[in-house]
C-alpha cells in the first residue's frame, strides 16, 4: 500500500466534479515532456473509460518519442488549432491542470483557462502553485504528476478500472520524469505503484525502449558535437555548462525533443554535481535553460535568482532573454555566488 497524502476531502471533491461533469479538457505546460503527456493521457484514458468526453489540449507540439502511447494522436495542439482548442475549452464542463503551478506555464491557452467557467482541477507536483482552480492537488515532494494521478485514480476507488493504457500512460510520465527512476525515485512507494501499474499487463522495457530508443542518427551526432565543443568544466565548483546555438540546431536536424536529457549528461563526469544546459531557441529570441544537480545542491534558487525560473531542488528550468554570450556570463557569475554551496555538496558527494 502507499500513504494517503492527498487529503480525503479533495479526493471526494475531484470523484463529485467528475461524476457532475459530461465534458473534460485536460491542458498541460508548453513544450510538453514525458511527464506531461504521460499524466494527461494516463486521466484521459480513465475519464474516457468512465463514459466523459474528454480532450487533451497542448499548447504547442511535444517530441516524437512519446507519439507512440495510446491517445497521443487525438491530442489536440493549440497552435495549429487555436479556435478549435479555444472552443473545447469553452464547452467543458470541467478542465484539468497538470503539471504546471501558474497559468503562464500554458502560455495563451492560459487565458482560455482563466476565462472559462468550468470547474477546475489543478494536479501537479512543483513547488508555490496560484491559486486558479476549485482543487487544488500539489505534492512537490512527489517525483511526477503522473504518480499523482495513479494515487488520485486509486483513492477514488477505481483501479480496477485503470486500463493498460492508463497505465502504459502513467508508468511513461513517472519513468521520464525520474530519468528512469535515477534521480528522485527513492521511496519505496514510487517501486510498490510500478509492481501495481505491471499487474495492468504493461511492459516496462517495451515503454523504455519507445522512449530512449527511438532518437535519430543526428541527435547522437549533435550531442557529440556538444560534449566536445559546447561543454566548459568548472572543476572547483564540481559545475559543468553546456550549451547549443541556433546554427548547431540547424546543421544536425534538431527535432522537438531531441536535446531531452543533454542537461544530465556532465552529471555522469567524475566529480561534477551541477550541470547548466542553454539552448539557443530556434523560432524565438531567447535561452532555454535546463539546470540539474545531485545532492543538496538548490538548482531552483540558482533558476529563480539567474534565470527567471524554478522547479525542483536537483531539476530545474528557466528562460533568458538576451544573447548567448550573455547568457554565459551570466551563469560564471551567478556560479561564483554559489561557490561555497557548490563546493560543500561537492565534498559531501565525494565522501559517500
Amino acid at each position: 500500500m502507499f500513504s494517503k497524502i492527498i487529503a480525503q476531502e479533495k479526493i471526494n471533491k475531484v470523484a463529485d466534479l467528475i461524476d457532475k461533469a459530461d465534458k473534460a479538457v485536460i491542458v498541460t505546460h508548453v513544450s510538453p515532456d514525458g511527464d506531461a503527456i504521460g499524466s494527461s493521457l494516463g486521466l484521459y484514458h480513465y475519464l474516457q473509460d468512465s463514459g466523459m468526453e474528454a480532450t487533451v489540449i497542448v499548447p504547442n507540439e511535444f517530441p516524437y518519442f512519446l507519439k507512440w502511447m495510446k491517445g497521443a494522436k487525438d491530442v489536440l495542439i493549440h497552435e495549429k488549432y487555436p479556435d478549435f482548442a479555444a472552443q473545447l475549452i469553452a464547452d467543458a464542463d470541467m478542465i484539468f491542470c497538470l503539471d504546471f503551478n501558474v497559468l503562464s506555464r500554458i502560455k495563451a491557452v492560459g487565458d482560455l483557462v482563466k476565462e472559462s467557467k468550468a470547474k477546475k482541477v489543478l494536479i501537479d507536483h512543483h513547488p508555490d502553485p496560484a491559486d486558479f482552480c476549485d482543487v487544488t492537488i500539489s505534492h512537490p515532494e512527489i517525483s511526477s504528476t503522473s504518480e499523482l494521478i495513479f494515487r488520485l485514480i486509486c483513492r477514488m476507488g477505481d483501479f480496477e478500472q485503470m486500463s493498460k493504457d492508463s497505465a502504459e500512460s502513467i508508468y511513461t510520465g513517472m519513468m521520464t520524469d525520474t530519468g528512469a527512476f535515477t534521480y528522485n525515485s527513492n521511496s519505496p512507494e514510487i517501486y510498490y505503484i510500478i509492481g501495481q501499474l505491471l499487474l495492468k499487463g504493461i511492459d516496462k522495457d517495451y515503454i523504455y525502449s519507445k522512449v530512449y530508443h527511438s532518437y535519430t542518427a543526428d541527435r547522437y551526432r549533435m550531442m557529440g558535437h556538444t560534449l566536445s565543443e559546447r561543454m566548459k568544466i568548472y572543476e572547483n565548483y564540481g559545475a559543468a555548462l553546456i550549451w547549443l546555438n541556433k546554427d548547431d540546431q540547424i546543421k544536425y536536424h534538431s527535432q522537438k525533443g531531441d536535446t531531452e536529457g543533454f542537461a544530465n549528461l556532465p552529471l555522469s563526469i567524475s566529480g561534477i554535481t551541477f550541470s547548466v544546459f542553454l539552448r539557443q531557441d530556434t523560432e524565438k529570441d531567447m535561452i532555454k535553460i535546463s539546470l540539474r544537480s545531485q545532492g543538496t545542491f538548490p538548482c531552483n534558487t540558482f533558476a529563480a535568482q539567474c534565470f527567471n525560473g524554478g522547479g525542483h531542488l536537483n531539476a530545474s528550468g528557466g528562460e533568458f532573454y538576451g544573447s548567448l554570450a550573455e547568457a554565459i556570463e551570466l551563469f560564471e557569475n551567478t556560479l561564483d555566488e554559489y561557490a561555497e554551496l557548490l563546493i560543500t555538496n561537492k565534498n559531501n558527494l565525494d565522501k559517500r
